[in-house]
């Protein structure tokens, strides 16, 4: 009995391990298609393990003087994946923002801050929100943040109308 916890144990604990691994290859649907030319841009990919990403978030978050209600919204995150790139190009985007429309993505807010675009997409069914995009691009580098979770429209708003308002 003893050893098959101590395998159990160790089996999640590489499970966890694994999910906090940097890769070189894409993990969104876009970009880890092998057929379109990426063109020498640089891909940097992380699932970030939510568990351990909510308490430091919600730190974070108090710390930015943010509200508890903007902090409760890290309650409803079931996943988070991360995409960088760097010598992307503006085709690159473009094609992106295309398949996010085809694939029934709505465009709920784009904010400019310093230089860069921060845009937000949503995935909405009924008045449930399960995915939520968020792009961040510059001259250099692009971000691609990928939130799963269970969220309403308002949720969303008070997370737009708190960024947009600093």
């Amino acid at each position: 009995m003893k050893t098959l916890r101590h395998i159990s144990l160790a089996l999640f604990t590489i499970g966890m391990l694994q999910s906090c691994m940097v890769s070189g290859k894409p993990n969104m649907e876009f970009f880890s298609d092998s057929g379109y030319d990426f063109k020498g841009a640089k891909m940097t990919s992380f699932n970030v393990p939510v568990f351990l990403a909510k308490p430091y978030i919600k730190r974070a978050l108090r710390e930015d003087g943010e509200s508890e209600e903007v902090i409760s919204l890290v309650k409803k995150v079931s996943k988070i994946k991360i995409l960088t790139i760097e010598n992307g190009s503006r085709e690159m985007l473009k094609d992106y923002t295309q398949y996010l429309n085809n694939h029934d993505y709505e465009d709920w807010a784009t904010i400019k801050h310093d230089g860069e675009n921060v845009n937000v997409r949503v995935k909405q069914n009924g008045d449930a929100i399960k995915n939520m995009l968020f792009t961040v691009n510059s001259d250099k580098e692009m971000v691609f943040v990928d939130v799963k979770g269970n969220f309403t429209a308002e949720d969303i708003s008070k997370m737009i109308n708190s960024v947009s308002n600093k």
